[in-house]
């Protein structure tokens, strides 16, 4: 674990949340709802397509029906776009790209706080 803490902090995306400390000032107090629903939308895009296809290609299998992971395959793929570019409208772009900067900050903090050795050199 200790070494994907490592890989995940040299990321540019993952260096510069971990430097950036004030950005949620920018939206002028807690993001709207609409904004949280949004980003909401898009980390569940992410997490939604590739364990429905999973699901589809063993039933599939199971039920030597290859048509059900032909078709249900392309259509769960584009369900996640149509989710992502939910949110992508329901937070704005702006937005999004702080809250997502915000929760890698948090979530790298944490795991840094666990795995201290896999801290990045100081500048």
């Amino acid at each position: 674990m200790q070494r994907l803490v490592v890989r995940l902090t040299a990321i540019p995306f993952v260096r510069k949340a971990l430097e950036e400390t004030g950005e949620l000032q920018l939206f002028g107090g807690r993001p709207a709802p609409r904004t949280l629903f949004g980003v909401s939308a898009i980390l569940l895009s992410y997490a939604m397509c590739w364990p429905v296809i999973g699901l589809l290609s063993a039933e599939a299998v199971a039920r030597k029906r290859p048509l059900l992971i032909i078709v249900g395959g392309p259509v769960a793929y584009g369900l996640s776009h149509l989710v992502f570019l939910l949110g992508l409208y329901l937070a704005g772009g702006r937005q999004s790209s702080i809250l997502l900067r915000r929760l890698t900050r948090t979530v790298v903090l944490k795991l840094l706080a666990r795995y201290p050795e896999a801290a990045p050199p100081a500048k």
